[in-house]
């Protein structure tokens, strides 16, 4: 079973047909909507400032979520995926996004809806990803606008996937 931690009187809310892997740790002042699946050795930790997931989002393996102390919460949309390794911190995550692999999203970041943020890149204090992009590098730069074949072939895809696989663990 995972980790489902109270903290300063704060205990994290799972909205329904959530898969938690037994591994995966919820800290605090978090909110998950519908639909989400946290995997295996993935942390959200609102413990300083409260983390908040919209509905059909997934946060894959070693993925990191966290916020800053008392100056920046977490807000993620719906629909979003985070790829094994990344690590969220302190921003907004509109919907239907992509962040990959190992990618670092930094403090007051803005990721615009219908974007997607490249393996490996990292996303830097107070940038505003435009939406409809795909952004990659270190630090994370537009290098395309993304295509309705990359939106729906990717974006969309993986989200509705991982929502599938999670019904494998239930």
């Amino acid at each position: 079973m995972a980790i489902i931690k109270e903290l300063k009187d704060k205990s994290p809310k799972v909205g329904k047909d959530c898969f938690l892997a037994e591994t995966a740790t919820l800290i605090g002042d978090v909110e998950l909507g519908d639909n989400c699946s946290i995997w295996y050795n993935a942390v959200i930790r609102g413990d300083v400032h409260y983390i908040k997931i919209g509905n059909n989002t997934n946060v894959q393996d070693n993925a990191t979520i966290h916020a800053t102390y008392q100056k920046s919460p977490t807000n993620i949309g719906n629909n979003v995926t985070i790829a094994h390794g990344a690590i969220v911190h302190g921003c907004t995550v509109k919907d239907n996004v992509m962040i990959g692999m190992n990618a670092v999203i930094l403090d007051n970041a803005i990721i615009e809806s219908n974007s997607i943020i490249a393996a490996g890149s990292v996303v830097t204090k107070n940038t505003r990803v435009e939406s409809g992009s795909v952004y990659a590098g270190i630090p994370a730069k537009k290098v395309k606008d993304i295509s309705a074949e990359l939106l729906h072939g990717e974006v969309e895809r993986i989200a509705n996937a991982y929502h599938m696989y999670s019904s494998w663990y239930k």
